[in-house]
């Protein structure tokens, strides 16, 4: 049987081995007698995965004391509407948040903005069609914004931060706020740059359902009336995410990706994996005459690689032979066409040597 991989952007690919832990225990959690989809969500037993989950993310990004994780629903897209309810209300009303935009998912969340106030293109890379992250010194931001909003790697048009920036001195201390949806844990931070983390988890993390918020505390109480309670940070977090049914499974299998991590070295380790991996991929790319990536180098992202056909009546051909390969889900999204290779941290190398192999043959045959 060939070998399956899936450079899906999400729901994506999970280790293997989280898998084969999550169906060893479908039926019978740790002796419970129950699948953790059945537990209780204040009961003890789910209460332990849960204190787990939180601590060993707490571990893995060396969240500081003074910020909270908070487990939430609804999606990074959900999320785009949710911090402008929580932030907007950091400044006398109507209040202006400044956005980089990147491409795709900062569109999303200007558009969520501007429903609860006014949003500040800061810089943008429209003009380079969304293939370069826009140089710092050309930000012009708002002096007294509620906060700044970073998309730090888009998933759609594959362009990703390389730098964390500094915005305290232009706008009077706007914390920043980083959307980190497809590649959290996959490279180190330092949280304490930014005021919010958040990220929809069925990329980096674990299944469709749960969004992971790191949120400093004093950005806690500012919510605006309009804000529903269950989206409300400082309600979440003054409840341990369990305002409401927190989506337990999602945070069971989001817990086994962690402990994976931590097996592997760490995020540290992985952050080198993901180099290897990534630069494999571009190499080859910058080699060839029958693919290109169009995204500026200095801008790349390490988890999502964009990337065209110079003919595209290829389109179809190289899909299928793909698939049957065992290289799955490689079609670009349908915004911007072409093909994508998703190789989050799930993604053994392995896969992208195969897909590399696959893509030299599929072009000595049609050049």
């Amino acid at each position: 049987m060939t070998t399956i991989y899936n450079f899906s952007a999400g729901p994506a690919v999970l280790p293997k081995e989280v898998l084969q832990q999550a169906a060893a225990e479908m039926l019978d959690w740790h002796g419970s007698g129950m699948s953790v989809m059945e537990m209780s969500h204040r009961g003890p037993e789910f209460m332990s995965i849960l204190a787990a989950a939180q601590s060993d993310l707490r571990e893995l990004l060396a969240v500081p004391d003074n910020y909270k994780i908070l487990f939430l629903q609804g999606g990074g897209l959900c999320e785009n509407a949710i911090v402008p309810m929580n932030l907007m209300g950091r400044k006398p009303q109507p209040a202006t948040a400044d956005f980089v935009h990147t491409g795709s998912w900062t569109g999303k969340s200007i558009k969520e903005a501007k429903k609860y106030g006014n949003a500040n293109i800061a810089a943008s890379g429209e003009a380079s069609g969304y293939t370069t992250v826009p140089p710092r010194d050309s930000w012009k931001l708002t002096p007294d914004a509620a906060y700044v909003h970073l998309c730090t790697n888009e998933t759609i048009d594959g362009v990703e931060y390389q730098f964390a920036p500094d915005v305290a001195a232009e706008t009077g201390g706007a914390p920043i706020v980083a959307d980190m949806s497809s590649h959290i844990l996959s490279r180190v931070i330092d949280v304490s740059k930014y005021g919010v983390i958040f990220g929809g988890a069925q990329k980096n993390i674990g299944p469709a359902g749960l969004t992971i918020v790191i949120v400093r505390e004093d950005l806690l109480g500012h919510a605006l009336p309009i804000c529903p309670s269950a989206f409300d940070w400082k309600i979440v977090a003054d409840n341990d995410s369990m305002y409401n049914t927190p989506p337990t499974y999602a945070i069971y299998i989001a817990g086994l990706v962690f402990q994976w991590l931590k097996q592997q070295g760490g995020v540290a380790a992985m952050e080198q994996k993901n180099i290897a991996k990534s630069s494999l991929l571009y190499d080859y790319l910058d080699s060839t005459g029958f693919y290109e990536n169009r995204v500026e180098k200095g801008s790349r992202s390490r988890m999502n690689v964009p990337f065209y056909l110079k003919d595209e009546s290829l389109n179809a051909a190289f899909l299928a032979e793909a698939k049957a390969n065992g290289l799955l889900q490689l079609k670009g999204h349908k915004s911007v066409g072409g093909m994508r290779a998703s190789i989050y941290n799930a993604m053994p190398i392995e896969g992208v040597q195969v897909l590399i192999s696959f893509m030299q043959d599929f072009a000595k045959r049609n050049s």
